[in-house]
């Protein structure tokens, strides 16, 4: 069986592409043998059942949603193979700690029942003031409006969809409002089809029929766009000093208050962000980044697909702070941090599964030694 070195250095070589056959074998193999010992952990049907489902998706590379068919397959096989590493890393602790006959120590103290992770949480404010509280509302119609049909189609779905023409003369607008708590998300179809996930401590304020000459919208917090093409109406998003305006793209906005700057990730199609009377286009792989107080949007290339991974269910982290990540953290499991004073910054990177409970992601951030976790209640204390 391989050592840990030379098993991770095969698995970087699988991540460049460069593998044969018969390595890519090895690697596989050392899976196998290694999830003997999975056996012995707190939670082995757990750990087996993730191997195995990461396993087969690298097997067949298939995505398992429409969005990104061109490019997901080898989205799927760096998450998948990144996050094996941090599986298999972990259970090659433990086998360690086992052989050297000492008493395992958790890093990790849980106070309390386990925090789980977030899900399909939002609340809709109606143009007449009305509060619905959608997560736990039965399926189906909740109102017609202005030519709108207004459904929850399913669990974590809300789709507005045109039932009649009112004509061009119809002036009347009603707005919308959907907010999404600390610990959860939502899906939201537009009148127009256009497509719009939110994230955690998100809001999106919409009219409930676009009757005017531009289809726009206001966001607070974070959401991924799949914006319906209308050459006539183009789509605008309006997030506190930043215009994102195009006619029909796939793209996500990052614009937390509490972070430094408003980021825009293009996957597919062209926009255009105005800040400060300075305008820039974007091209797929880009990311412009307004930082609060700047005038200038800076554009760099990025990994687009991992701006999105939140909406596939995974933390990814690419070289990442840790005061950035455990915001990430604090915003989907609702949970308070804490730092202590003068901690000494540290990155990270790698891919974590965003349904697993809190303990287990915080496990995988102490791999690597630079830093551990305490839990109290509903408090995470990071400590060095």
């Amino acid at each position: 069986m391989m050592n840990k070195e030379e098993f991770v250095t095969l698995y970087e070589k699988f991540l460049e592409g460069n593998c044969t056959a018969e390595e890519i074998e090895m690697l596989q193999s050392h899976h196998d043998e290694e999830i003997r010992f999975a056996e012995a952990l707190p939670d082995p049907a757990d750990t087996k059942r993730l191997y195995l489902v990461l396993k087969e998706k690298l097997r067949n590379s298939i995505p398992d949603q429409e969005v990104f068919a061109k490019k997901r397959s080898l989205h799927w096989l760096k998450i998948a193979a990144i996050f094996l590493v941090i599986l298999s890393a972990a259970i090659y602790v433990v086998f360690l700690q086992k052989t050297a006959v000492t008493k395992p120590v958790d890093v990790v103290k849980t106070k309390t029942s386990k925090i789980i992770p977030g899900g399909n949480k939002a609340y809709l404010t109606t143009a007449d003031g009305n509060v619905i509280t959608l997560d736990g509302l039965k399926n189906g119609r909740l109102s017609a409006q202005n030519g709108i049909d207004i459904n929850k189609v399913k669990d974590g779905l809300l789709q507005y969809s045109k039932i009649a023409d009112l004509g061009a003369n119809n002036n009347a607008v009603d707005y919308h409002t959907i907010t999404i708590p600390r610990g959860g998300q939502y899906q939201l179809v537009l009148s127009d089809g256009t497509k719009v996930w939110l994230n955690s401590s998100s809001t999106l304020r919409y009219p409930v029929n676009f009757t005017k000459n531009e289809r726009m919208v206001q966001l607070t917090g974070e959401a991924y766009f799949e914006v319906a093409k209308d050459r006539t109406k183009p789509f605008r998003v309006n997030v506190n000093d930043l215009d994102v305006k195009v006619l029909g793209t796939h793209f996500n906005i990052m614009a937390y208050k509490d972070e430094n700057a408003i980021k825009t990730t293009l996957l597919e199609g062209s926009v255009q962000l105005t800040a400060h009377n300075k305008k820039v286009m974007l091209k797929p792989g880009e990311q412009g980044k307004l930082g609060y107080g700047s005038e200038t949007i800076d554009v760099t290339q990025v990994d687009a697909e991992e701006a999105v991974a939140w909406k596939e269910g995974y933390f990814v982290f690419d070289n990442e702070d840790i005061h950035t990540i455990m915001k990430r953290i604090s915003r989907w499991y609702d949970v308070e941090v804490v730092f202590p004073p003068n901690f000494k910054r540290a990155n990270f990177g790698g891919t974590v599964s965003r349904f697993k409970d809190v303990a287990q992601v915080l496990k995988s951030l102490e791999l690597t030694g630079s830093v551990h976790f305490e839990i109290k209640e509903r408090r995470i204390i990071v400590k060095p």
